[in-house]
């Protein structure tokens, strides 16, 4: 219960703070109505302020001070070494480096709750270097905040992130393209977004 009602003062301040709703009713807040909010982040909401890792745990990147002034591609997976993150997801965005960067794309990121060990591994495996930054989201902090997170605690040990690719101006989002079961290879992909830009 105290879960629940700590998750819907969470969601009000979000609500309030993204919609300038206003959820005081009586002089306390209206828990209950807030929580029947799911706020995924979209098109035209501003990236949140989370520090993801790159390489190292002492290598802090704010995804928020990273997009801003830039053209970003951020991708995201479910998990690093995975088959259909190694074998399809990362290296379409890995082969099509050129046609992004001609498109006016600064960076490409690729987040994964993973520790930035395992990133760093798995981009080098992926000859990513150079062409796709891997920043690991090591306690899903960026998949909470933007809403973009999925239970994956059978299959891969914990929370993770669902599979997504958005187009990021500014730091502001202008095309969000997530799986419709959270884990799927299709409008996610290299090709879709590039069809975006």
């Amino acid at each position: 219960m105290a879960l629940g009602i700590k998750r819907s003062a969470i969601l009000c301040k979000v609500l309030e703070s993204r919609l300038g709703l206003n959820f005081t009713l009586f002089g306390r807040k209206n828990l209950h109505f807030a929580s029947i909010f799911n706020m995924p982040i979209k098109s035209g909401d501003k990236l949140p302020s989370v520090d993801l890792y790159e390489n190292t745990p002492a290598t802090k990147v704010n995804i928020a001070e990273m997009t801003a002034g830039k053209k970003v591609i951020i991708f995201g997976v479910p998990g690093a070494f995975t088959p259909g993150c190694s074998k399809t997801h990362l290296p379409g965005y890995v082969s099509d480096f050129e046609k992004f960067k001609s498109k006016g794309i600064d960076e490409i990121v690729c987040v994964s709750v993973n520790d930035p060990f395992v990133m760093a591994a798995w981009g080098k495996d992926q000859n990513a270097d150079g062409k796709v930054r891997m920043l690991a989201d090591t306690n899903g902090a960026f998949a909470k905040a933007t809403d973009l997170e999925k239970d994956l605690s059978g299959p891969l040990g914990s929370v993770r992130c669902q599979r997504f690719s958005m187009l990021v101006e500014d730091g502001v989002v202008k095309a969000l393209n997530v799986e419709p079961d959270g884990t799927g290879l299709t409008c996610s992909l290299s090709n879709s977004i590039l069809a975006q830009l």
